[in-house]
């Protein structure tokens, strides 16, 4: 098939690489703008979906938004038998998904329709989900509403973080796209998702990723390991913001929430129902270190808690 993928982070490169692997003809990759890193944003940096494109010599093209007549012609043009959307960052518009011959298909990141939108890895760990998955759906104007043709579960682990599922969901996402194209090739018609069982998965904002210790530490834990890697969990202490990472639940007497219980080798902190033990943290404006070296260093102080 003549193939046109959208994506833009590395989540989307696996789908990608699995199409070439098994000979679909990709003619087109619409990828976000290069972004700037570092100092003011001065040093752009392509996404990692056109690096891997520009490995494999593909054609890219990079629009602000994909709308206007130019992107619309190019995709007539190539005469796209099918467009394949993985994390690429914006909606597309019904006169765009109306172009493939075979329409549009999304790799997305959850067991739809449980966690519809942006984030739905995040969701899931922040929810206590026990499973997670991938669903190959039809895209349609409405946010992730378009009928499912496969799907496949893996378990969310205890220890579990955003960034732990986001490499091994791209992995099973690709194959799972694979496994799908013979039925969608052939014109099979996907199942419509179950609107009453739908949810959310909204951009993470700033408050949502506030700790909040007057909650049991199983709840705490899954806030730590859903934004983890990003944006960080995050709390205060004496006036000063921390990330905190790497949480794990030990048994203690009840204390304060946001008590400091153990603070020598160790961090343990007092939530609602027992207690985190954290084992990595970043204060504002530093890198990502150990516990016990912050623990040696700035350490917290003697009687005021995390709030």
């Amino acid at each position: 098939m003549r193939v046109a993928f959208f994506g833009t982070p590395e989540f989307a490169v696996p789908s990608l690489e699995a199409l070439l692997a098994v000979g679909h003809d990709v003619v087109l990759v619409v990828t976000q703008p290069d972004h700037g890193e570092g100092h003011l944003h001065r040093t752009p940096r392509p996404p990692a979906v056109k690096r891997a494109a520009e490995s494999a010599g593909l054609r890219i093209a990079q629009p602000d938004r994909p709308r206007g007549e130019a992107l619309l012609t190019l995709m007539r043009d190539l005469q796209v038998d099918l467009g394949v959307v993985v994390a690429y960052g914006h909606l597309l518009r019904p006169e765009l998904l109306a172009i493939p011959r075979l329409g549009f298909v999304n790799v997305h990141a959850s067991l739809l329709p449980r966690w519809r939108g942006a984030a739905p890895i995040h969701w899931a760990i922040l929810s206590g989900d026990r499973e997670t998955g991938v669903a190959i759906m039809r895209v349609e104007a409405g946010l992730d509403t378009g009928g499912v043709w496969h799907s496949q579960r893996i378990p969310i682990a205890d220890s579990d973080t955003t960034g732990a599922l986001f490499t091994r969901l791209a992995t099973l996402g690709a194959h799972a796209l694979i496994e799908a194209l013979p039925a969608i090739a052939a014109g099979t018609e996907p199942v419509p998702q179950a609107e009453s069982e739908a949810t959310l998965a909204p951009k993470i904002s700033r408050d949502l990723a506030r700790v909040h210790w007057d909650e049991p530490a199983e709840r705490v834990s899954c806030r730590l390991r859903a934004m983890d890697p990003r944006p960080g969990a995050w709390s205060t202490l004496a006036g000063h913001e921390l990330k905190l990472f790497e949480p794990t639940v030990v048994t203690v007497t009840p204390a304060a929430p946001g008590t400091i219980l153990v603070a020598d080798h160790e961090l343990v902190v007092a939530c609602k129902r027992d207690a985190l033990r954290i084992g990595s943290l970043q204060p504002a404006g530093k890198r990502r270190m150990e516990a016990r070296d912050w623990i040696r260093g700035s350490g917290p102080v003697p009687g005021i808690p995390f709030e």
